[in-house]
């Protein structure tokens, strides 16, 4: 797995994803706080007719791949070498899209000693609205029915994440939508909407150990870390104030 996009939350209803992809498509999403790498995402594509909304699995599987269980160590593809590789070439010249989400996860090793753990983070829009990755689609022909596979793109971390990870997925900005969906736009252009997203559009909040368990799909998945609850709770107490007596 290259970069650092592991885990999505989209819970954002699908009359708001069609009223801002304009996609015609309305299937019935189910609020998802913790989708994985080998489920069904939603990516928004360019058609004949214009945007259209499918759903995909995560994790890209080139159409020479003899076995389609290649596409679980392809759910990123590093930006800086998508025109270049076998498994992306063609997809990034041709199956462009969009992947709509309200956030993802990235996890940092905490403490000291033989046994770290694992504090998950998640990372949204500060204003906790709906944003869309770019992302390159396939269709692999070998099965019946086809499958249809996703992946998403990856740039240098901003500011804003990188001791989180030295990668972060490209956040388009919704000027760019069309360019990246379009196949007709040259090339050079495409590569230039490879970037870090701007620091101020991204912040990071650390969660509990809820999402670390890729069988659990609820809001809990956002529920602090028990320190953060206990410390709040001790606040309110007064329990950090001297004593009168």
């Amino acid at each position: 797995m290259q970069g650092m996009c592991g885990r999505m939350l989209l819970t954002t209803p699908i009359n708001e994803i069609e009223r801002l992809f304009g996609v015609p498509e309305r299937p019935n999403l189910m609020p998802r706080w913790n989708v994985a790498p080998t489920q069904d995402i939603p990516v928004i594509r360019r058609e004949e007719d214009g945007r259209h909304l499918a759903m995909v699995r995560w994790g890209l599987v080139p159409p020479w791949a003899d076995d389609p269980a290649i596409g679980s160590r392809m759910i990123n593809a590093r930006g800086e070498s998508v025109a270049d590789k076998p498994a992306f070439r063609g997809a990034f010249r041709k199956r462009r899209c969009l992947i709509p989400l309200d956030g993802f996860y990235e996890w940092i090793s905490v403490g000291e000693g033989a046994k770290p753990r694992k504090q998950g983070h998640v990372i949204r829009r500060r204003d906790r609205g709906l944003f869309a990755l770019a992302g390159l689609w396939e269709r692999w022909q070998k099965g019946a029915p086809p499958l249809e596979t996703a992946t998403v793109v990856t740039t240098a971390a901003n500011a804003t994440l990188s001791f989180l990870h030295d990668r972060m997925p490209v956040v388009l900005d919704p000027a760019n939508w069309d360019a990246w969906l379009d196949p007709a736009t040259p090339l050079p252009v495409v590569e230039g909407l490879i970037r870090s997203a701007p620091e101020e559009w991204l912040d990071v909040v650390p969660v509990g150990p809820t999402v670390n368990n890729v069988r659990n799909d609820d809001c809990s998945c956002l529920d602090p870390p028990q320190e953060t609850v206990a410390a709040k709770a001790k606040g309110k107490r007064g329990d950090d104030q001297p004593s009168l007596f």
